[in-house]
């Protein structure tokens, strides 16, 4: 035996372990990213499909809005659950059965003829993906010590910003050529297409998702081992709530889901009306709006990969993740400002999703720092399902404010001042945070 960050684990040659974790990152990674990334297209193509679709159907802003954003109270009922269902029967067997189920809700987008059916099916799309992002986060906690979890959630939450850089153009292409193709319009024939691969995706996983590293056969069993027995010994670290119950008690579990609340309302924001607000300032074609579309995304994913990193190099979780909510929010902000003014609020719009991108990967630290085991995989879930309740509203208020007033203004004003009092929280999250612990109740 060695020791290993003051833990005990199977004799090790020299840089096996971090060899191992090397691995891991390369096998891991790269494939659940892929997996978000159709996740997350075919949660908002519904963004581009409006572009033509609202017109066909003869659907307000305000419906659009709504049905945009009740995927969000789906996921909301159903994200706890599958989590702690996730940690029973293993990540392979819930992420699959995710995957297939939202590829096939999703094509089913493309037959919809009625302001209830198109909610009926948003919402049966939430339920189906509920589970899959925090699945996600939990997964890697198998895997990876706190040490080295911001630049692997950066890594992975990647995909969020590679997604809008892919979905904006292939959006477009798809959009802009295939109209009237076998007498399907070309918002059906884009949910269609972007739901097959989630399919074949979901059997994939299936067939080379490892559970835990114990069943990686690309890892020596000493290596996995190693590997296992770190992140366990960190989860029965002193001051770590393992109790789910004795969590939902912890005022720390609720801080950080008004957090990531604010947060998310930015992400669903620039996720659902990138597309209407370049529109809204002037260009036209669908295929020009796409690839418009993925410049932020773009600027996004490089803020998002360096903050994470930065914030394993130097250890420091909070100030990155409320500087990121403050820029979130003056980006924001501006957009909605200078709407009549095509570059200057293109531009607005790139530094709004700079700043929400750039909080994801450290804002998912801050909950991992006091929990453990069960408590880890069922607060995870809940405070993601709680936080993206603001897919539900940010979206429906810049649908409603488009549809009273004409423009997303005052809808991108209301989302920036959550934004900003994400940003005030985060900045007190140390001392609140030792105060919900001294209110915490022992188990």
């Amino acid at each position: 035996m060695t020791r290993v960050d003051g833990v005990s684990v199977p004799a090790l040659g020299l840089g096996e372990l971090d060899e191992g974790y090397r691995r891991a990152t390369l096998r891991l990674i790269p494939f659940l990213v892929f997996l978000f990334i159709l996740a997350w297209i075919d949660r908002v193509n519904v963004g581009f499909a409006k572009l033509q679709m609202l017109s066909d159907l003869k659907f307000s802003e305000a419906v659009y809005g709504f049905g945009a954003g009740i995927f969000f109270i789906g996921y909301f009922l159903f994200e706890v659950p599958s989590n702690l269902l996730l940690e029973r029967i293993g990540a392979r067997k819930t992420l699959a059965r995710i995957t297939i189920l939202w590829g096939l809700a999703s094509m089913s987008l493309a037959f919809v003829r009625s302001e209830w059916a198109f909610y009926a099916i948003r919402f049966l799309l939430g339920v189906f993906e509920a589970g899959f992002f925090p699945g996600v986060v939990l997964y890697l906690t198998y895997w990876f010590p706190s040490a080295k979890r911001s630049r692997i959630n950066g890594l992975f939450m990647t995909s969020f910003a590679i997604a809008g850089v892919v979905g904006g153009p292939l959006a477009g292409l798809i959009m802009g050529t295939m109209g009237g193709v076998s007498g399907l319009a070309n918002w059906q024939w884009l949910f269609i297409l972007e739901g097959i691969p989630s399919l074949v995706a979901g059997a994939a996983v299936l067939a080379f998702l490892p559970d835990r590293p114990k069943d990686a056969p690309w890892l020596k069993p000493e290596v996995a081992a190693a590997m296992t027995a770190i992140v366990e010994a960190e989860g029965q670290a002193a001051g770590k709530e393992a109790s789910f119950k004795a969590a939902l008690r912890d005022g720390r579990v609720w801080l950080c889901a008004l957090i990531y609340f604010c947060i998310v309302s930015g992400n669903a924001t620039i996720a659902f009306w990138t597309p209407s607000i370049i529109k809204e300032i002037g260009v036209s074609g669908a295929i020009a709006i796409g690839f418009l579309a993925a410049v932020p995304f773009i600027a996004g994913t490089v803020a998002m990969v360096w903050t994470g990193a930065h914030s394993d190099r130097t250890g420091e979780r909070r100030l990155p993740c409320a500087i990121a909510s403050l820029i979130a929010a003056a980006g924001l902000a501006a957009t909605g400002a200078l709407i009549g003014h095509a570059v200057l609020a293109f531009l607005a719009l790139t530094v709004a999703a700079v700043g929400i991108l750039a909080a994801f990967p450290v804002f998912w630290s801050l909950p991992q720092t006091f929990l453990a085991g069960t408590a880890a995989a069922g607060s995870i879930a809940a405070i993601n399902s709680i936080g993206n309740l603001a897919g539900f509203v940010a979206p429906y208020v810049v649908g409603l404010s488009n549809t009273l007033t004409g423009t997303s203004s005052n809808g991108l004003y209301f989302v920036a001042g959550l934004e900003l009092l994400a940003g005030i929280l985060v900045f007190g999250f140390a001392r609140w945070r030792e105060a919900a612990a001294d209110l915490a109740p022992a188990e």
